[in-house]
């Protein structure tokens, strides 16, 4: 997921995508413990994803502080 799409995401969805997609890494990397995964690179681009939702999810947070 881009930074572009998920800024067109309200701050609603994103807390959501956050979730599913740090679900996704647990069982991503479980599954990894295990055997080994078709593709080894989706834990790294999952990680990559979530520290982009969180830092959009920091800015609009500093954003609305800076509002008030």
């Amino acid at each position: 997921m881009k930074a572009k799409e998920i800024r067109d995401l309200t701050t609603d969805e994103i807390v959501a995508r956050l979730k599913e997609e740090r679900d996704k890494l647990l069982k991503l990397r479980l599954n990894h413990a295990v055997s080994a995964i078709e593709n080894p690179s989706e834990i790294q681009e999952t990680r990559k994803t979530l520290a982009r939702l969180n830092t959009i999810l920091r800015e609009r947070q500093l954003a609305e502080e800076v509002n008030n």
